[in-house]
């Protein structure tokens, strides 16, 4: 085991596909001398050449669509963009040609292709450079998408997004990049569609994902103090998405709490609490409650950005509602 940065675990696994396999190259505006704005990229165009760490225009609808055109013709491209807040501005690309290619050709195509993208709030960066629209790709039939949480995390589902034969949106967040965690030596790839528990309990099931899950664990340690036992999933992936292991949580804790930094409406919460409603509704000891950011665009101050959002305070308070416990008294 090495303990490494997120930013360094999703530069190791580029790099190992790359060595890998001659048809991945990268391309996406200043990842080439200048290594990204995340420095994920940082080096690799000294070790693979232009030709394989392409640097591109500020025109996301353009190449977008050429990491498209070449997946299609046999490469497998890594798409990687600023802010997915900018994805928009390639959703034809992303939704009516790369996800519905392999549907439309009858199985005959295929588009291995990944974006990687950051999203979420916590740096000031307003409403345009703040969004969490994960659910927006999530609601597209023939897109798979990721979300890790931790370095470990970020370089197994790179890699198995990479060798994917399908488009992946693999969205990572702005806070997570400079955080450490312990990552195997050995080559590991973590499958898609199978969730970690990444801390077991008794007492309530907490579902997050990417930044939020770091705030979860947090609050399942003060609320551990308190005796009460919380476990902490993390589904890694949102498509595919593993609701056995989060009905199977939940059959044995009989609650549920899940927590997104998106907004409420429409998120992807809602569609995890209504899979375990239609499928764990017998073993339910109360609704399943959720813990979303407010249905406003992210604000640029930064103390009307954190209270737009999930905090470790909000987490502790709905689980202790959900569990019926008492708020202790200083």
């Amino acid at each position: 085991m090495s303990r490494i940065k997120y930013r360094q675990a999703l530069r190791d696994a580029l790099r190992e596909e790359m060595l890998r396999d001659e048809r991945v190259f990268c391309i996406g505006e200043g990842i080439g001398e200048r290594g990204g704005s995340y420095k994920v990229t940082d080096g690799l165009i000294g070790e693979f050449g232009p030709g394989r760490v392409i640097d591109t225009p500020l025109s996301e609808a353009g190449f977008v669509g050429l990491g498209v055109g070449a997946a299609i013709a046999g490469s497998r491209p890594v798409v990687e963009l600023l802010f997915i807040d900018f994805l928009l501005l390639a959703m034809d690309q992303v939704v009516n040609q790369a996800a519905k290619y392999r549907f439309m050709s009858g199985g005959q195509g295929h588009v291995p292709l990944v974006i990687r993208t950051q999203g979420g709030a916590g740096n000031s960066l307003a409403a345009q450079h703040s969004q969490s629209l994960e659910a927006m790709f999530v609601q597209v039939p023939g897109l798979k998408v990721v979300m890790p949480s931790t370095p470990a995390d970020a370089k197994g589902l790179l890699k198995a997004a990479i060798r994917d034969d399908d488009p992946v949106v693999f969205i990572e967040h702005k806070l997570l990049y400079m955080t450490e965690g312990d990552v195997p030596d050995e080559e590991s790839v973590v499958p898609l569609g199978v969730a970690d528990v990444k801390r077991p309990g008794d007492d309530v099931t907490l579902v997050a994902w990417s930044h939020m899950l770091t705030k979860c664990l947090t609050a399942a340690e003060e609320l551990a103090a308190e005796g009460i036992s919380v476990e902490v999933v993390d589904p890694r992936t949102l498509v595919p998405l593993d609701i056995a292991t989060i009905v199977a949580s939940v059959r044995r804790t009989g609650r549920l709490v899940v927590a997104q930094e998106a907004p409420r409406r429409g998120g992807v919460a809602g569609e995890i609490a209504a899979e375990v409603s239609e499928r764990a509704w017998d073993a339910l000891r109360g609704p399943v409650v959720r813990v979303a950011g407010r249905n406003t665009p992210i604000p640029f101050n930064l103390a009307l950005e954190q209270a737009s959002i999930p905090q470790i305070a909000d987490i502790v308070a709905t689980v202790r509602g959900v569990v019926g416990a008492r708020t202790p008294v200083a």
